[in-house]
């Protein structure tokens, strides 16, 4: 079976968020499976040299986005058995950034979007099941439905879309989409792209992929949710047959305390007295008061809403008042620079503020912290909790997405339990759990120990995650085999593809000059919709959710 994963980004290579970590390791324990599984990327500038120099360039050629005629470089590189493809456009590509910047965030994805379709047959790839993942690969099941699929080489190959985080959705003006993707008027429509006048493409990928995936279980739950579904709950209800959640995993031999490289003392469960000497190490390299007595608490991410910060802010002095040290790693918004950089002015010696992406101190703060702090709002699947348990660190966690699904909050009547946990989105919620968790540390610290080491025992890795999305494509690539036996037997020929008028028949390329866009509509009641690509229409209660906030039409990926 071939699989080929459409990202926009990838460990080691470019990381912004937790994606990245997926799309690093997901492959390869794919293809541990026996699967041939392969990587396309966008080229940025932010790759480095050393991955540059070690690149192969394979071929160029063109593509059309609408009058655009746009230059696509392929380049290859083999890594830990993995073959990795770049999407090379300097125009789009050859910036400082990665996301978020510069006002044109969907013409450069839908570039891409286009660019990977194109390359399949050029680089003699076309794999069974194309992985799609987030919102800057969204419009590539629109464009494979609506202009692909037909063509020959195409037909066999079957569609998985993975939300990493719902909130970030790439929401674009339509006739800026039409524009450069010449999809017709039948694009547009509220059971297709339109989103409460834009064009979105998540909604792209939910409403044209054969199958959704979500990053935890509970998370394919939530955000059937209004609280949780960004406006689209009601169409990923419709969808619900086609719709799961996998967890995500770690790579088990990077995150690993008795290997680690970047950690002064290596230690596991059986040695994990040793963690202590990695405890004052940290302590001595941030200007902390070494104190064993002290329960450190540690902080790695985004310094977003969205992490939970503003409970943080609100009983900051409460958390300092237990005696804890505090340790933050993170940049983003100014709100909780500013509150970090007033704590380690104010408890100077007990909190250490550091905004930067500084990977080596992220494994000395997973290694030397006593407890890790992650109160989500929301949270898709985490990976930071995960890191923690494997390195002994008590995870202290808000019971939402994948954060309910890996930490179990500690029951001091049975034993069981590998961190703990708080329901509400309440700041005083949150504290109460971490005094415990401080008391605990200090009065029954046998106790603590015995929940750390147990915790570096679980299995936090890919191998059992790998098996149900290779069960997954398995399912999607049967039911491919079983039409292909059907489109063959003389007695039940198929008829060929319908393509409908409106839509822009598809060159070589199939990437045409877009027409001039006829002024928008809804069918009326009893009126037949426009054809589309596909009979897939949903059928659950609609999208809507007004009370919602309005989403940025250029946004940033992030878990």
């Amino acid at each position: 079976m071939k699989i080929l994963f459409a990202a926009s980004e990838c460990v080691p290579f470019v990381k912004t968020g937790g994606l990245a970590d997926v799309v690093g390791a997901l492959p390869k324990e794919i293809r541990k499976n026996g699967e041939d599984v392969r990587v396309i990327l966008p080229l940025y500038k932010a790759i480095s040299a050393q991955w540059r120099e070690k690149m192969q360039h394979v071929l160029y050629f063109y593509v059309n986005l609408g009058w655009r005629h746009q230059y696509v470089g392929v380049q290859k590189l083999e890594y830990e058995g993995i073959t990795f493809y770049f999407i090379d456009n300097e125009q789009y590509f050859g910036r400082d950034y990665i996301y978020g910047l510069g006002g044109d965030e969907g013409e450069r994805f839908a570039f891409f979007c286009r660019a990977v379709l194109e390359a399949l047959p050029k680089i003699d790839f076309i794999p069974d099941v194309l992985h799609c993942h987030d919102w800057q690969t969204g419009m590539i099941p629109v464009l494979f439905r609506a202009q692909y699929q037909h063509l020959e080489m195409y037909r066999s190959i079957r569609t998985v879309y993975t939300i990493h985080n719902l909130q970030y959705q790439g929401i674009f003006p339509i006739g800026m989409v039409e524009d450069l993707l010449a999809l017709g008027e039948w694009a547009y429509t509220s059971d297709n792209l339109e989103f409460f006048g834009m064009c979105s493409f998540m909604k792209g990928g939910i409403v044209f992929s054969d199958e959704i995936t979500t990053v935890s279980p509970t998370y394919s739950h939530e955000i059937q949710t209004a609280y949780y579904g960004e406006r689209l709950d009601g169409l990923l209800r419709s969808r619900v047959e086609h719709l799961s959640g996998i967890l995500n995993g770690i790579d088990v031999d990077e995150y690993n305390p008795a290997t680690d490289p970047q950690i002064a003392v290596h230690y596991d469960a059986d040695t994990f007295e040793q963690k202590a000497a990695d405890k004052r190490a940290l302590q001595e390299k941030l200007g902390l008061n070494v104190d064993e007595s002290a329960p450190l608490i540690g902080m790695v991410g985004r310094l977003s809403g969205q992490k939970g910060l503003d409970l943080v802010e609100r009983v900051l002095n409460e958390i300092m008042n237990t005696g804890a040290q505090m340790v933050v790693l993170g940049m983003g918004e100014n709100r909780y620079v500013d509150l970090f950089s007033w704590a380690q002015w104010k408890y100077s010696g007990r909190f250490s503020a550091n905004f930067q992406m500084n990977h080596a101190l992220a494994h000395q703060i997973y290694a030397g912290a006593d407890l890790f702090l992650m109160p989500s709002m929301f949270e898709p699947c985490g990976l930071s909790q995960m890191i923690a348990l494997r390195y002994g660190t008590l995870p202290v966690v808000r019971e939402t997405g994948g954060l309910r699904d890996t930490v179990l909050a500690y029951n001091e009547y049975t034993g069981e339990g590998n961190g703990f946990t708080f329901l509400n989105y309440n700041a005083h919620d949150m504290l109460h759990v971490i005094e415990q968790a401080v008391a605990m540390y200090r009065d029954k610290r046998d106790t603590f120990d015995h929940i750390a080491r147990r915790a570096m025992c679980g299995l936090y890795g890919w191998d059992q995650s790998a098996l149900k999305y290779i069960e997954l494509y398995r399912k999607l690539t049967g039911e491919a085999a079983e039409r292909a036996v059907a489109e063959t037997t003389p007695e039940a020929p198929a008829a060929e593809p319908t393509v409908d008028a409106s839509i822009p028949e598809p060159t070589a390329e199939a990437s045409a000059t877009p027409k001039k866009r006829a002024p928008r509509r809804k069918a009326a009641d009893g009126e037949a919709a426009p054809a589309k690509p596909r009979a897939k229409k949903a059928t659950g209660e609609t999208a809507a959710k007004p009370r919602a906030r309005k989403k940025k039409v250029e946004e940033p990926v992030g878990e």
